[in-house]
C-alpha cells in the first residue's frame, strides 16, 4: 500500500514538472519574439535616423520641413488656432438664432412699406405716373445708400427743382430732375456717358447727390449744403431755397413715418377751391340761361358780363 501511495506521488510530480516545463518554453519563445522584434525596429529607425540626417546635411530646408510638420513647432499650433477659429465662426453662423433672421426680414420689410408709402405720396402730389415715381425712387434711395445720404433729402431737392420732371431745363443752362448744370459739372458724366446723360433720370439723380454730397461735407451743415447748390454760397441768403427744401424734407419724413400728409399746400387747397367755385358758378349761370330759354348769343353775352363783373 506505501508502495503505491508513493507512485502515484511520484507520477503526479513528473507530470507537474512536464507541464511546468512546457509553460516555461512558451513563454521562453515569446520572450525571444519579442526580443527579436524590438531588436529590428531599433535597427530600422536608426537607419532612418542616417538617412534624415544625411538628408539634413545635403539639403539643410529640409530640417524646417520636418520641424514645421511637428505638432510642438510654433507654425503648426498657429494653424490650429486658425482652424479653430475658423471652426467657431462657421458654428457661430450657422447657429444664429431664428430670431434675430426674422427681425431681419421683418426690417427689409418696414423699409419696403415706408418706400411705398413715399412713392405713393409723390405720385399723388406732383401727378407723377406711379410706375415712373417708383423707378424715380428707387434710383434716388440706390444712390443715397451708395454715397452714403439721406434719400429723403435727394427727393426733397428733386421735389423743389424740378417738381419730378426729368426734362425740366433752366435758363441758365441746369438741367434734369436735380437741375445739374452739366456744363460745369463736367466731369462727373464721365464714366456716366458724357454730359449728353444729364437728362438720364438715373444718371441725373446720382450727379446731383454727390454734388450735394460734396457741398454739405465742405459746408458742414444740410443748409450749408443747400446754400451752396442753389449757387447762393457766396451770398447773404438764398432766398428761401433752403427753406423749402427741409419744408418737403420733413413732409416726407412724416410720411415715411406713416403720418397722414396732405398732398396739397395751404395755399394751393385754397386756389384749387376757388377755381372749383368759379367753375360751378358759371356751370350755375348756363344752366339758367338754358333753363329761360335765351337766345344762343344772348347766353353769351350774359356769361360774359358775369365773367367781366367777376375780374
Amino acid at each position: 500500500m506505501g508502495r503505491q501511495l508513493l507512485q502515484a506521488i511520484s507520477v503526479t510530480a513528473m507530470q507537474i514538472l512536464k507541464k511546468s516545463a512546457d509553460r516555461t518554453g512558451v513563454a521562453s519563445h515569446v520572450i525571444s519574439r519579442f526580443i527579436t522584434t524590438t531588436q529590428n525596429t531599433l535597427m530600422f529607425l536608426g537607419a532612418a535616423t542616417f538617412v534624415v540626417i544625411g538628408i539634413m546635411l545635403v539639403k539643410p530646408g529640409f530640417a524646417s520641413q520636418i520641424i514645421g510638420m511637428s505638432p510642438l513647432s510654433p507654425k503648426y499650433a498657429t494653424q490650429q488656432k486658425v482652424h479653430v477659429s475658423q471652426l467657431e465662426n462657421w458654428v457661430e453662423t450657422t447657429t444664429k438664432p431664428a430670431a434675430q433672421a426674422d427681425e431681419n426680414e421683418q426690417s427689409v420689410a418696414i423699409d419696403q412699406r415706408r418706400k411705398q408709402w413715399v412713392t405713393s405720396w409723390i405720385s399723388k402730389r406732383y401727378r407723377v405716373a406711379s410706375e415712373a415715381t417708383d423707378m424715380l425712387v428707387s434710383a434716388a434711395y440706390m444712390t443715397a445708400l451708395e454715397i452714403k445720404l439721406d434719400p429723403l433729402l435727394i427727393l426733397a431737392v428733386m421735389a423743389v427743382e424740378s417738381r419730378f420732371n426729368p426734362f425740366a431745363e433752366s435758363p441758365m443752362g441746369a438741367q434734369g430732375l436735380m437741375q445739374v448744370m452739366s456744363k460745369v459739372h463736367q466731369d462727373k458724366f464721365q464714366n456716366l456717358g458724357g454730359i449728353e446723360a444729364a437728362l438720364d433720370p438715373v444718371a441725373n439723380i446720382k450727379v446731383g447727390s454727390m454734388i450735394l454730397k460734396e457741398y454739405v461735407m465742405r459746408g458742414g451743415s444740410v443748409e450749408q449744403g443747400l446754400k451752396s447748390y442753389v449757387g447762393a454760397a457766396e451770398m447773404e441768403s438764398d432766398s428761401g431755397y433752403g427753406a423749402k427744401v427741409l419744408a418737403e424734407y420733413r413732409k416726407l419724413k412724416d410720411v415715411a413715418s406713416g403720418k397722414k400728409v396732405p398732398i396739397t399746400t395751404t395755399a394751393s387747397a385754397a386756389s384749387s377751391k376757388k377755381r372749383a367755385a368759379q367753375q360751378m358758378a358759371a356751370k350755375d349761370d348756363e344752366q339758367e340761361i338754358e333753363g329761360n330759354s335765351i337766345p344762343h348769343e344772348a347766353k353769351n353775352d350774359k356769361v360774359g358780363k358775369k365773367v367781366l363783373a367777376q375780374l
